[in-house]
């Protein structure tokens, strides 16, 4: 694995190339958000993460992945910063516009269904795992492929989180999908991560950027 670390205005991230990277071509992008666990200013916790650690075991792992820190308490705290930091991803040569996806776990869970649903146009798919959401809001994510994943016997988050997200985009039409292991408390994502086939259902997803963004709740005499 080529791994760089990279600066973004006040972000550190660590940018993971495939094997064969030259450069010269454009590649699909996974921008994996950690948990609460990675926060801080020690950049080898996200070197060290099991994000990181587990696609070491795939073969040609077709991705880059790009993992930015969280400085701050919450990605909430900076979000106005992630959300720039999305733009310059997208904006990056070897990345292809089409294909990028959102990955995130716990803490960036919850950031990855509130980045998707501020700013839906740039994303291929998304993987939240173990987080949850704002699903009266939920309407934006209508053309955003969706595959959640939770622990039945998660404390740290409830199983309700995920579902309550999942439930709300299909019922506004959406294609959200949830995966529930029987036997896993908050680490829902080391089986994920070792699931090629979340990567090859990922891969398949192509953000054509044709999406009708909704908004219902554009009415303050009846929304506030």
């Amino acid at each position: 694995m080529n791994l760089e670390i990279q600066q973004f205005e006040n972000v550190r991230y660590v940018t993971n190339f495939p094997e064969e990277y030259s450069g010269k071509e454009k590649y699909p992008v996974i921008l994996f958000l950690h948990g609460a666990g990675s926060r801080g200013n020690d950049i080898k916790k996200i070197l060290n993460n099991p994000y990181f650690k587990i696609i070491r075991e795939h073969e040609r792992f077709p991705f880059i992945s790009v993992a930015p820190q969280c400085s701050e308490n919450t990605w909430f705290d900076m979000f106005e910063t992630l959300k720039r930091f999305v733009l310059n991803i997208a904006g990056e040569e070897y990345a292809d516009e089409n294909k990028i996806y959102l990955m995130g776990v716990s803490m960036g869970g919850y950031a990855t269904w509130q980045l998707a649903m501020s700013m839906p146009e740039y994303f291929a798919a998304i993987v939240p795992i173990c987080g949850g959401g704002m699903y009266w809001n939920a309407e934006r994510l209508i053309n955003v492929p969706i595959w959640a994943f939770h622990g039945q016997k998660d404390v740290t988050v409830h199983l309700e989180e995920s579902k309550k997200m999942v439930d709300a985009v299909n019922r506004y039409g959406g294609n959200a999908m949830l995966t529930i292991y029987s036997e896993a408390g908050h680490d829902a994502w080391s089986d994920t991560y070792r699931n090629m086939e979340v990567f090859e259902w990922m891969l398949s997803q192509t953000n054509t950027n044709d999406i009708q963004i909704q908004n219902i709740y554009d009415d303050s005499t009846v929304y506030g």
